[in-house]
C-alpha cells in the first residue's frame, strides 16, 4: 500500500532529472502559471544543489508557500541560496564529495530538518539512482495485515532494521493472529492519529459519528484517546467523515466500524486502515453523541435500518479514555506486568465516570493475553472538566498486586503541552527522550510530601498508643503535640518539626510552614487530606516499623523514611548495600516465555548484539548487550517462563 504523501516523495526523487530540466528558465519569461496557496502539496522541501538552480527552486516554493532547506559547504555558508532559504544545513567541506555528493550528510539533513521531499536541482546527484533510492526507501512502517493494537507493527529506517521488524513482526503475528502475513507502506513522521466512527446498516444508510484523537501512543498502540478533536475544524472533521462514509458504502459494509487516518499540521489527511469491529477506544464515542454503538452493531446485524441521520448526530461535551494496564511504564513506557490483583478498587463514586472491566479484586493478570485492566472514561462539559476529572479518577484508583501505568497516564494528562492540545505521535518520545521517570518533584510538591509522610508517621505512632477495652494501669500519660524528625526523600534529608490540633498538623519543612488535615484512616486503601487548603488524594502503598512509606502521590510511587530525630542519627552508621554491576548481567525486564537464544557460553558478542528474545503477551521484546564482551554463561533456553527479574545470560 503507498499512501498520497509516499507518491509525491516518489514523484519527486523517481522523475528528479526529468523535473530538473523542465525547472530551467530565464528569470524573464512571464509564467502563466497561477499559484494556488490553498492548494497542499508539501510543507517543507530541501534543495539538493547550488547557485542559480537552488535559487531558482526557492523562488517557486516560496510563492507555492513551501518551506526550503538549502544544504551548502562551508565555503558556500555565504551564498545566496543559503540566505533565500528558510533553514540551512551544512553538510561538510568544499569539496564536492565531501559536501554536495555527501548522500549521508545529505540524508541526515532531510530526517534533522523534517523535509518532507528533495528537489535535486541539475548535475550533482540529480541523476543518481542510488541517491533516488535512498529517498524512496525509508523510514518503512512494517505491519501485520491482519494487526491490531500495535502488535505485529514496526518501524525501520535502514536495511538491518527492516529485517529486524520483518523477523519479530512476523513472529508477533503468527503469534497473536494466526497469520505471519505483513504489509510494509511508508511512514509518515510525526502525525496526528485521528480515527472516524462510522455506522452502517444494510439498507445503504451510513453516518460518521465524528472523531477520536488518538496520538498518545507507545509501540504504535494507543494509551489516551477523546473525542473530540482539539485540532479539527468543522470543515476538516466534515470531509473526513464524509470520505470515511464513501469507503464505507463502497464496499458495502454494515455495522459499526472505524476508518483511521494520519493528519499533518495542515489537516491534510491520509487514510491508513479500516477496523471493521469495534474499538477498544469507542466508549468515548457513546459519551459525546449519546449512542450506544453496541445497540446500533446488534440491530443492524438484525436488518435493522439505522434510527438517525447525520444531522441529527451531535458532539455534546467532551470525554476522555485512559487505557489502565498491567505494565511497569518506567521500562519503555509500558513493559507487562503480572500477578493477582490483592486489592481492587474502581473510582466509579465519583461523577461522569465510567470503568470498562472484566476483572475484580483476586483476578489474575497472566503472561497469555493483553495485560489492559480497565478502560477508564471521564466526561465534563468541556475538555478543562473532562481532565479534571480524569486526574480524580486516577488518583482514587486503587490497584495493588500488580505495577500499573497510572503514574504514566496522570503525567500526559496534566502535562502542559497535552492540555494545550499540541501532540502528535512522538509525544512520549520526544517529551520523555529518556524514557519516563515518574513525577518530578518541584519544592512545593516536595513540601507537600514530606509534610503528609510525617503527618501520616505521627498518625501511625499516636494510633499505636491506643488500647481498646480497659488499661491494666490507671494512669494515662500525657498526649504528645510536638514532634521532632527526619523525613528522607529522594536521597535528600529534611529535619521536619510537627504540631498536632486535632486532625490537623502544622509541619514545618525547610522554613515554611505546611498545614495538612484529614481523617487519617490508616486502614483505608485512600488517603484524602488538605494540603494548604488544596484537597488532595494520596494513597499509602505500604509503611513498616522502621519508618519506611510509600506513598502514591500525583499518581506517582515515592518512597519516603520518616525517622525520629535519634532514630536518624544512629542510622548514618549503617553500611550501605553495594549495587549490582548490570553491565555484565542481562536480566529479564519482564515476565514472559523466551522464545529465541542468539548465544552460547564461549561465544564473544558485541554492544547492542540481540542475546534473546522475550515475549510477554503477544509482544516480542529482543533483549541486547550491554557491553562488548564473552559470553560466561546461559541462564534460560527457549521455550521457558521467566519471571521479572530472572538471570537471563551473564557475562565475564
Amino acid at each position: 500500500m503507498i499512501t498520497s504523501t509516499l507518491r509525491r516523495v516518489l514523484l519527486v526523487a523517481k522523475h528528479a532529472s526529468f523535473q530538473s530540466r523542465c525547472c530551467v528558465a530565464s528569470s524573464r519569461v512571464q509564467y502563466s502559471t497561477v499559484y494556488d496557496s490553498n492548494e497542499k502539496t508539501f510543507d517543507k522541501i530541501l534543495i539538493a544543489n547550488r547557485g542559480e538552480i537552488a535559487c531558482r527552486v526557492m523562488k517557486t516554493c516560496k510563492k507555492m508557500g513551501i518551506k526550503t532547506v538549502a544544504v551548502h559547504s562551508d565555503v558556500d555558508a555565504s551564498a545566496v541560496h543559503v540566505k533565500m532559504a528558510d533553514e540551512a544545513v551544512c553538510v561538510g567541506p568544499a569539496p564536492t564529495n565531501k559536501s554536495y555528493l555527501n548522500m549521508d550528510a545529505i540524508m541526515d539533513a532531510i530526517r534533522k530538518t523534517g523535509s518532507q521531499a528533495v528537489h535535486p536541482g541539475y548535475g550533482f546527484l540529480s541523476e543518481n539512482k542510488e541517491f533516488a533510492k535512498r529517498l524512496v526507501s525509508y523510514p518503512v512502517m512494517i505491519k501485520a495485515s491482519a494487526g491490531g493494537g500495535g502488535k505485529g507493527m514496526r518501524i525501520a529506517w535502514n536495511d538491518d532494521e527492516t529485517r529486524e521488524g520483518f523477523r519479530l513482526s512476523s513472529q508477533e503475528a503468527a503469534s497473536s493472529f494466526g497469520d505471519d502475513r505483513l504489509l510494509i507502506e511508508k511512514f509518515v513522521d510525526n502525525p496526528r492519529h485521528i480515527e472516524i466512527q462510522v455506522l452502517a446498516d444494510k439498507h445503504g444508510n451510513a453516518l460518521w459519528l465524528n472523531e477520536r484523537e488518538c496520538s498518545i501512543q507507545r509501540r504504535n498502540q494507543k494509551v489516551v484517546e477523546e473525542a473530540p478533536s482539539t485540532f479539527l475544524d468543522p470543515e476538516t472533521r466534515r470531509a473526513m467523515g464524509e470520505q470515511a462514509v464513501q469507503l464505507a458504502k463502497a464496499v458495502h459494509y454494515s455495522s459499526a466500524g472505524t476508518v483511521e487516518f494520519l493528519v499533518d499540521s495542515n489537516k491534510n489527511f491520509y487514510f491508513l486502515e479500516m477496523n471493521t469491529r469495534l474499538q477498544v477506544e469507542h466508549p468515548i464515542t457513546e459519551c459525546i453523541t449519546g449512542l450506544d454503538l453496541v445497540q446500533q452493531m446488534i440491530r443492524v446485524a438484525k436488518g435493522f435500518p439505522l434510527l438517525h441521520k447525520q444531522e441529527d448526530i451531535p458532539i455534546n461535551g467532551w470525554a476522555i479514555e485512559s487505557r489502565v494496564y498491567a505494565e511497569d511504564p518506567y521500562k519503555s513506557f509500558g513493559l507487562p506486568s503480572i500477578g493477582r490483583l490483592s486489592q481492587y478498587q474502581e473510582p466509579i463514586n465519583l461523577p461522569k465516570v465510567r470503568v470498562d472491566s472484566g476483572i475484580q479484586e483476586g483476578s489474575d493478570i497472566s503472561i497469555y493475553y493483553d495485560p489492559m485492566i480497565s478502560k477508564l472514561v471521564t466526561y465534563g462539559a468541556t475538555r478543562a472538566e473532562a481532565l479534571q476529572r480524569m486526574e480524580a479518577a486516577l488518583d482514587n484508583y486503587v490497584i495493588r498486586g500488580v505495577t500499573h501505568n497510572i503514574p504514566l497516564l496522570r503525567e500526559i494528562i496534566t502535562h502542559p503541552r497535552f492540555i494545550s492540545g499540541d501532540i502528535t505521535t512522538n509525544f512520549l518520545p520526544e517529551e520523555y527522550p529518556e524514557g519516563f521517570k515518574g513525577h518530578q518533584l518541584t519544592s512545593e510538591g516536595r513540601r507537600e510530601l514530606v509534610s503528609t509522610a510525617a503527618a501520616l508517621y505521627v498518625s501511625a505512632q499516636l494510633r499505636s498508643q491506643r488500647f481498646l477495652g480497659n488499661l491494666r494501669v490507671s494512669t494515662t500519660p500525657q498526649e504528645q503535640r510536638q514532634w521532632e524528625l527526619c523525613v528522607e526523600l529522594e536521597k535528600g534529608s529534611h529535619t521536619v518539626a510537627v504540631s498536632r490540633s486535632g486532625s490537623t498538623f502544622t509541619v514545618e519543612v525547610d522554613g515554611v510552614t505546611v498545614e495538612v488535615s484529614g481523617e487519617w484512616n490508616l486502614a483505608s486503601a485512600l488517603l484524602p487530606v488538605t494540603i494548604n487548603r488544596t484537597p488532595r488524594v494520596l494513597q499509602c502503598l505500604s509503611r513498616d516499623a522502621g519508618g519506611d512509606i510509600t506513598l502514591q502521590y500525583l499518581g506517582t510511587q515515592f518512597k519516603v523514611r520518616v525517622l525520629s530525630q535519634l532514630v536518624s542519627t544512629l542510622s548514618a552508621h549503617m553500611p550501605e548495600k553495594v549495587p549490582e554491576d548490570t553491565s555484565s548481567i542481562l536480566r529479564s525486564p519482564m515476565p514472559g516465555s523466551v522464545v529465541a537464544v542468539s548465544v552460547k557460553p564461549g561465544d564473544v558478542v558485541a554492544e547492542g548484539q540481540e542475546i534473546c528474545v522475550i515475549e510477554a503477551m503477544k509482544m516480542q521484546n529482543s533483549l541486547i548487550a550491554a557491553k562488548a564482551a564473552k559470553v560466561k554463561s546461559v541462564h534460560c533456553k527457549a521455550g521457558e517462563t521467566v519471571g521479572e527479574g530472572d538471570l537471563l545470560v551473564q557475562l565475564e
